[in-house]
């Protein structure tokens, strides 16, 4: 029986076997016409860096599906994206 006080968390984010164009042109699509909040990914804000295409869509796709999943909103993106259970914004860093 799944606890109801603390539903698992979801994140939509890039599929890491697309490529960086095909992610480009899902990321145009969900930061205009998909309405995505994608303020934060613009240079100087604090979610520009890292500073790569996959980032940036993985940002936009979260932003778009956390905003419209109940209402009808996918985390397809044309096979861009998918959904994880694991936070994109705590993953480790590789070492250098």
């Amino acid at each position: 029986m799944m606890d109801e006080a603390y539903p698992v968390q979801q994140w939509c984010v890039a599929d890491e076997q697309t490529p960086d164009d095909v992610l480009q042109q899902a990321m145009d699509w969900a930061c205009g016409i998909g309405a995505a909040d994608c303020r934060m990914i613009r240079p100087n804000k604090p979610c520009n860096l890292p500073n790569t295409v996959r980032d940036h869509a993985s940002y936009a796709f979260n932003s778009y599906w956390q905003k419209f999943k109940n209402h009808g909103g996918s985390c397809y993106f044309n096979a861009a994206a998918m959904v994880t259970d694991l936070n994109p914004s705590m993953s480790s860093i590789s070492p250098l």
